[in-house]
């Protein structure tokens, strides 16, 4: 493991996030690796999915926004796992409410050198804490309370706005703590032992 390993590996994931968010598909499209899958609350697909999916939402008002955080990477030769504080910001409207949800998380990203540079393979997310807000502040929010209790409490909010906005909400993603992530986190430890598929 080097520095410059490690500071390529940072560079990634910002990239990730600015190229996204702006719209950047044709860069946004360098930091995944040939294989790479994207497993997200509303969509768990090939890398080629997700750009396709991200590009129709952005193209049609969808507004998800990411903000980075700390960062930290494990690099074992030509694999590498790196972890990076993050916070998912999602507008949309509940019911004729405009509303902010605001998930903070972390990516969990599981990476390959191949030809001198490092791409993404893998990105899961633990979904830790997240809250709603009115845009207009004061207004009241009529959620439904039995479908609010229906999603994990890492990605209660960001659930429910996300169905209503007619994503597939997965409600088994990993969150601070219990199986899923631990689960995670063992696919981690195979990959950086030189597993080539922990996920199979």
């Amino acid at each position: 493991m080097t520095i410059e390993d490690q500071l390529e590996i940072r560079q990634l994931v910002e990239n990730w996030a600015i190229w996204r968010d702006a719209g950047d598909w044709e860069r946004f499209a360098t930091v995944w690796a040939p294989d790479g899958v994207m497993w997200a609350t509303w969509l768990q697909s090939d890398a080629q999915g997700f750009i396709e999916a991200s590009r129709k939402g952005f193209d049609s008002g969808v507004n998800i926004m990411h903000f980075l955080g700390g960062h930290v990477s494990d690099v074992a030769g030509d694999h590498a796992i790196a972890q990076t504080k993050m916070e998912i910001l999602q507008r949309g409207v509940i019911h004729d409410v405009e509303v902010d949800v605001t998930c903070i998380g972390r990516f969990y990203d599981f990476l390959r050198k191949r030809e001198g540079r490092w791409e993404l393979v893998r990105r899961r997310l633990a979904y830790e804490k997240d809250w709603m807000a009115p845009v207009i502040p004061g207004t009241p929010i009529p959620l439904d309370r039995d479908l609010l209790a229906s999603f994990p409490v890492g990605y209660r909010n960001l659930g429910y706005l996300q169905a209503q906005l007619g994503f597939p909400v997965k409600r088994d993603m990993p969150g601070t703590r219990g199986p899923e992530v631990e689960a995670m986190y063992a696919q981690g430890a195979a990959w950086l032992a030189g597993d080539e598929a922990p996920w199979d």
